[in-house]
């Protein structure tokens, strides 16, 4: 069995003063894909950003205090890609891809477009350049799992307030289509979605107001699979006893041994 965990901490050492360590201690994962470390290298020395029995991976930006990737795992990888040779993947730390036998396990942070235009038309590159890259990844003789805040919702089922949001960034048609793409063209999955087709099941939730309380959220973090793992999910879980971050840790857990 293979357990995944993906988790945008919102800056991984305030994730850190939360509690987040002392719970994914006990979660026994095989591999932790973590976006918006918000920190650099340097700034991760302490002991706690290197869990105990995993190798530990971070990608951080040039930028001080912003965006960053990590990835941990019990199984030490063949290879760590971290760069893919264009902006502003690279230079903002916003991909780590981990190589194990015909198996690969990649941590993901697709830009938000909410701030500005700008920061949406920013988005829309990001995403034609990367879906040339997921057509690339499904030429490869091996299955992926990609864990990714995606800032999207694909469906009306995956945020609590569709109608209004209709407009905005996260839900736009123009994003929901690029995902029908990466499903229906390139034949990704949502893992989740195989075996939990329940409504109300969020991943994110505003700090404004009372969204956390009252569960008014998004599910902007899918764990995306290849097809030859479609028979291979067993479980999925959103964990939300405790809160580390606006965003609460997405597990998986799959009928696959990770072999080195």
């Amino acid at each position: 069995m293979a357990k995944i965990i993906t988790c945008n901490t919102n800056g991984i050492r305030a994730a850190a003063r939360k509690g987040f360590f002392d719970w994914l201690a006990k979660q026994d994962a095989d591999v932790v894909c973590i976006q918006e470390t918000k920190a650099q290298v340097h700034q991760l020395e302490d002991p706690i950003f290197h869990p105990e029995g995993y190798h530990c991976t971070y990608n951080d930006a040039i930028k001080p205090g912003y965006s960053g990737t990590a990835v941990y795992s019990r199984v030490e990888p063949r290879k760590v890609t971290t760069a893919l040779g264009w902006e502003p993947l690279d230079g903002e730390g916003r991909y780590i891809q981990a190589d194990y036998d015909r198996f690969s396990v990649i941590s993901l942070y697709l830009p938000s477009g909410s701030s500005s235009d700008e920061a949406q038309q920013k988005k829309y590159r990001f995403m034609d350049r990367f879906y040339d890259h997921l057509r690339t990844l499904r030429r490869k003789r091996r299955e992926f799992v990609i864990c990714a805040d995606w800032n999207i919702c694909h469906k009306q089922i995956d945020l609590k307030n569709w109608r209004s949001n209709q407009k905005n960034s996260g839900f736009l048609p123009e994003e929901r289509a690029w995902l029908d793409r990466v499903y229906e063209e390139l034949g990704y999955i949502d893992s989740f979605r195989l075996v939990n087709q329940q409504p109300d099941e969020y991943t994110w939730w505003s700090n404004r107001g009372q969204a956390w309380a009252k569960n008014v959220g998004w599910r902007l973090d899918y764990q995306m699979i290849t097809p030859g793992l479609r028979n291979r999910v067993v479980s999925a879980d959103i964990y939300r006893d405790e809160r580390f971050s606006d965003h609460a840790p997405h597990t998986m857990v799959f009928d696959w041994d990770i072999d080195p």
